[in-house]
């Protein structure tokens, strides 16, 4: 039995659609031109003026040779290539083709020189074809970028961008598989100096259009900067909104003093590596009590006013089966977790080299995502509540529309590539815990193109809000909402997101205080978010999604796309051998070793108590062992050793027949077996063998 409200909100609804017609119908008369804000040098975009990358399939696109590119950048790195090549030219590049195959979407692609190449794009062709249907079109192009944006066919050229990324230093005190970026192996020190940070801080904000920016300081772990805190402090001073730290969480677990520091500093959102619920779910990471120390980092951050998102990387094989039980936990701690970042594996950094089969077993989907999401939770349907990221640019465009032409900075706009990114919004009821996808109660597709309209007319301010007070109204089923949440409560939603009437939630500008964060959280509901983020590796790597790429790395040599840094051609390696602070030789000389936990050492605690609820039975009391049953190697130190291994094999057998061959052929009498004094073992070659007797670090 529904209550009372219900009915009558149901009779809003019916009202608001039947105003939204004759408002809609006067608001199209005589179109306003889009106005050109503050933030940017050319205005607004109209719903129609916003382009497409060619989407659907069959489709062609420009990739990379997996094989070729590893190869230019090693002679790049050797000094016997030219930098500029990848200026001027575009070496490794080859023509891919996106496909449908027994009900899959895959990539496929020929070299000339390194043969066929294929991988799974979607395991869902109808999610797939959402996404892309639903896609609203690229963002405003990137303009006065030309010092910045400068890197042959890798350059961002659509977008305000999402989130500013800078790398404070590629040390870490973990020695994890996987790691996009090598951490603690590449056998030098990369750390900015102070001047480095400022000075990477205020180009980013010379950009148009100007962003909404949200800066993440990472790594390495950012923490081990010495300049983490001045770091944070800064991008507040300037004018960033949202300052995050993408952290493994070890330094937040050690010292709450060091949480309350950074809070002061301005840090707003921790993003957790946070890889399931248990510390067997973990123990792929090597260290012994991981679980622990992201309890304690969550307890002592939430404590401090900074807001937790844990970020999961997602192996199949090595912890998709946690997708249901890390969302759970979400929904025991609505007040504590705002918001999910499922990343699936990207095979790039420490992954480049690996092989087919291991592939082939581990590569996981944003369409995995959505299926795992349902069946682990019975929440939402893959095609109808999933949406690319990037659909949210149509309400940030309504919502710059609103704030008018002297706003200094452009709403947020996660216009990526619809193959990037994805989620799912649920409402949660903190009370209560009842959860519902919005989707279900929102018609999430019609609100939008509404919308749009209410854009493409570019009236005033609240001409604006009116017509998004309708399409809100005439677009929601109260019917199908929590039991508490009331139309009142989805109009407070959307103007606490999007700031639109001005009235204060928290302020959460450079000047907030600890009573605005309370205020914010104050809130009964929870906006969980359940992202997908899927970076590229070279196997299906697409430049139409490097070119509208919204998370950027700051860089001593411009701002690059995430994909191209990380992976692509392989801007990071070469950056940071060419701004390269020392060996690391000479860094443990002048600054010592930096404390690393790996081999299943554990980490300090001074207590393991926290607040948090935690069910016993999704804790995970052992770890996965799909990839075991198969035979297949985990991870590259495993698929390293394990080669070395076959090698060794191979050398006795050959070194067996060819004592066979000298006895039994040649007639040659054996000689003396030499015998191995003292059991000594061979010295560890490399990091992954030293990792493995522990002895890495101090």
């Amino acid at each position: 039995m529904h209550k009372p409200i219900k009915y009558a909100e149901k009779l809003l609804t019916y009202a608001a659609g039947a105003a939204w017609t004759v408002f809609d119908r006067v608001n199209q008369i005589h179109r306003n031109p889009g106005f050109t804000p503050a933030w940017s040098e050319k205005p607004l975009l109209k719903s129609w003026e916003k382009v497409k990358p060619p989407l659907g399939w069959p489709r062609e696109t420009d990739s990379l040779c997996p094989r070729c590119v590893p190869e230019i950048r090693k002679k790049i790195l050797d000094g016997a290539t030219p930098l500029d090549v990848l200026y001027s030219q575009r070496p490794g590049e080859i023509k891919a083709k996106i496909i449908e195959r027994d009900g899959k979407i895959l990539m496929v692609k020929d070299c000339p020189i390194h043969g066929h190449f294929e991988d799974v794009m979607a395991i869902d062709t109808a999610f797939f074809k959402h996404l892309e249907k639903v896609f609203p079109g690229r963002d405003i192009r990137a303009h006065n970028d030309e010092k910045l944006h400068r890197h042959g066919s890798s350059t961002i050229t659509h977008g305000r961008g999402s989130v500013l990324t800078i790398d404070l230093t590629n040390r870490c005190n973990m020695m994890c598989d996987p790691c996009f970026m090598d951490a603690n192996q590449v056998g030098f020190v990369h750390e900015l100096s102070w001047d480095d940070i400022r000075k990477l801080l205020d180009n980013a904000i010379t950009i148009k259009p100007k962003r909404q920016m949200s800066v993440q300081f990472s790594g390495g772990e950012p923490t081990l900067s010495p300049f983490f805190l001045d770091a944070v402090r800064y991008a507040r001073e300037v004018g960033y909104t949202s300052v995050q730290a993408a952290t493994n969480g070890i330094e937040f677990a050690k010292d709450p003093e060091f949480c309350r520091k950074a809070a002061e500093a301005g840090l707003r959102y921790a993003y957790l590596q946070f890889d399931g619920i248990g510390n067997a779910a973990n123990s792929h990471r090597k260290v012994g009590n991981l679980f622990d120390v992201k309890l304690r980092a969550i307890e002592n951050l939430y404590s401090n006013g900074v807001d937790i998102i844990p970020v999961i990387t997602l192996v199949n094989g090595i912890n998709n089966e946690q997708v249901g039980r890390i969302i759970q936990f979400a929904l025991d701690n609505p007040k504590k977790i705002p918001f999910l970042s499922f990343q699936p594996v990207s095979f790039t950094g420490r992954d480049e080299e690996v092989t087919d089969e291991r592939r082939t077993a581990q590569r996981y989907t944003l369409s995995h995502l959505a299926h795992d999401v349902k069946n682990q939770t019975g929440l939402g349907e893959p095609a109808r509540d999933w949406f690319p990221i990037s659909f949210i640019s149509t309400f940030s465009d309504w919502s710059d529309l609103v704030h008018g032409p002297e706003y200094g900075w452009g709403q947020l706009s996660c216009g990526c590539h619809p193959n990037c990114g994805v989620g799912m919004a649920v409402m949660v009821d903190k009370e209560t815990g009842e959860k519902v996808p919005v989707t279900a109660f929102i018609n999430a597709d019609r609100l939008a193109k509404d919308v749009a309209r209410i854009n493409d007319a570019a009236r005033g301010k609240w001409l604006s809000i009116i017509g998004m007070a309708l399409a809100a109204a005439r677009n929601y089923d109260p019917f199908q909402a929590p039991t508490h949440f009331k139309l009142s409560d989805w109009y407070q939603k959307l103007d606490k997101t999007f700031g639109a009437t001005g009235k204060s939630y928290g302020n959460v500008s450079k000047t907030r205080t600890r009573e605005d964060i309370e205020q914010r959280r104050r809130d009964r509901w929870n906006f969980l978010f359940i992202a997908g983020m899927w970076f590229q590796d070279l196997f299906n790597y697409d430049f139409r999604r490097t070119e509208q790429c919204i998370i950027p790395y700051a860089t001593q040599e411009g701002e690059i796309s995430f994909c191209a840094y990380n992976t692509g051609v392989g801007w990071r390696n070469i950056i940071e051998k060419m701004h390269m602070t020392a060996s690391l030789t000479k860094w443990y000389e002048e600054h010592g070793r930096h404390e690393i936990f790996a081999g299943g050492k554990q980490v300090p605690l001074t207590s393991r108590e926290h607040g948090l609820v935690l069910r016993e039975e999704i804790i995970t009391n052992e770890e996965q062992h799909d990839l075991d049953r198969l035979g297949i190697a985990k991870n590259a130190r495993e698929e390293k050793m394990r080669a070395r291994d076959a090698k060794l094999k191979e050398q006795q057998e050959n070194e067996r027949m060819m004592k066979l061959y000298r006895q039994h052929v040649l007639k040659e009498q054996p000689g003396p077996d030499l015998v191995q004094i003292g059991g000594a073992k061979p010295v560890p070659a490399t990091a992954e063998e030293r990792e493995e007797v522990g002895s890495f670090g101090d």
